[in-house]
């Protein structure tokens, strides 16, 4: 094989140097009707639609990026920063946000920031640098930079997972919701209630929820929770190591709220594990009702948080931003509700008193 045939080989698996007019010749179309393909119009048959595809596949022809943005002044992608990936409730809510930016041909470029302020500031300047036509954030609390670079560089934004007075922001009452889930226990008859959340340090969302059941617990006349943090991954030993430590108290709370499923899910196992009968002889619950939950044994009582409904309504909220050039600053609440199912009842008869 000559050095030529190596080089129209290469051409056409890679199309490099592959014009939008060779494109047109190969479908036998128009270059307009090439490039309304291109652009996702809608002003296009199927049948138009099909024969540019298969001659971009066959000929390896990928638009120009570069070129395309600086024609639109945009680069179609947008940029999403999250606390920590192996949170299966972002995940998820990432997922469909996702999804709906990819209906609009747009491509998310996605970093964590491992619950760190300034991580997340240099990341959202990296972004930004990028040409980023948008950002998705996660929380209400940043570095205090943050919202004033994205503003300058007059990028529409959306905080997920809270709700921001005078921001855009789509999320879940979460101080609220936790109350709701508090009172299902003590109206079962619980008295002793503790907690193993998650990262609190720069999670204002696991904050609320800590505030949320020490203030309905104050408000009953109890006593307030006994505590336990995880500052690390959300991994099953760690989780499990938490749960031996609350279950080593000498006055052993009768009914456990978790920061999410994946902390009561490892509570459960901890908890079998040292003999213990769910919910005969403790109580647990999550929050998020993820899918995995419902299939526990036994299932989990959680608040349930319509995750993909906030991925979904943050990339709308992004898309009509970028596309009217303005600023949307509404705050949408996701209304989350109470799942009781077989994971909790009321405490055992031995448990009396406070």
């Amino acid at each position: 094989m000559t050095v030529t045939d190596r080089r129209r080989r290469s051409r056409g698996k890679f199309g490099v140097g592959v014009s939008l007019g060779e494109v047109a010749l190969h479908a036998n179309v128009s270059t307009a009707s090439v490039s309304r393909v291109l652009n996702n119009s809608a002003n296009v048959s199927d049948e138009v639609r099909q024969r540019v595809e298969l001659a971009c596949r066959e000929l390896g022809y990928v638009p120009n990026g570069v070129a395309r943005a600086l024609a639109a002044n945009k680069t179609m992608t947008i940029g999403a920063i999250v606390p920590a990936i192996e949170n299966a409730g972002i995940a998820a809510a990432v997922a469909a946000f996702q999804r709906t930016l990819k209906q609009a041909g747009y491509t998310m470029l996605l970093t964590s920031s491992n619950y760190d302020e300034e991580a997340e500031f240099q990341e959202a300047r990296t972004l930004l640098s990028r040409g980023v036509d948008g950002l998705m954030l996660v929380g209400g609390e940043h570095h205090p930079d943050l919202i004033s670079l994205i503003t300058h560089h007059q990028v529409p934004y959306i905080e997920t997972w809270t709700l921001s007075a005078g921001r855009p922001s789509v999320g879940l009452d979460n101080l609220g919701a936790a109350r709701m889930l508090t009172r299902h226990l003590i109206a079962l008859g619980h008295k002793r209630i503790a907690l193993i959340m998650g990262r609190v340090a720069g999670n204002d969302r696991a904050a609320l929820r800590v505030q949320g059941v020490r203030e309905c617990l104050a408000d009953h006349g109890l006593p307030p929770p006994q505590e336990y943090l995880i500052g690390r991954p959300y991994n099953i030993p760690d989780i499990r190591e938490a749960m031996q430590s609350l279950l080593a108290e000498e006055a052993r709370p009768t009914a456990l709220i978790c920061g999410n499923d994946q902390i009561a899910f490892g509570s459960m196992i901890e908890a079998s594990k040292q003999g213990l009968n769910v919910p005969a002889d403790m109580s647990i619950a999550g929050f998020n009702d993820l899918e995995f939950s419902a299939h526990l044994n036994p299932p989990l009582t959680t608040i349930r948080v319509p995750t993909e409904d906030i991925g979904r309504i943050s990339a709308e909220f992004l898309l009509k931003s970028i596309e009217h050039k303005g600023f949307v600053t509404d705050a949408v609440e996701i209304p989350a509700t109470l799942v009781a199912r077989e994971s909790t009842a009321a405490p055992p008869a031995s448990a009396s008193g406070i």
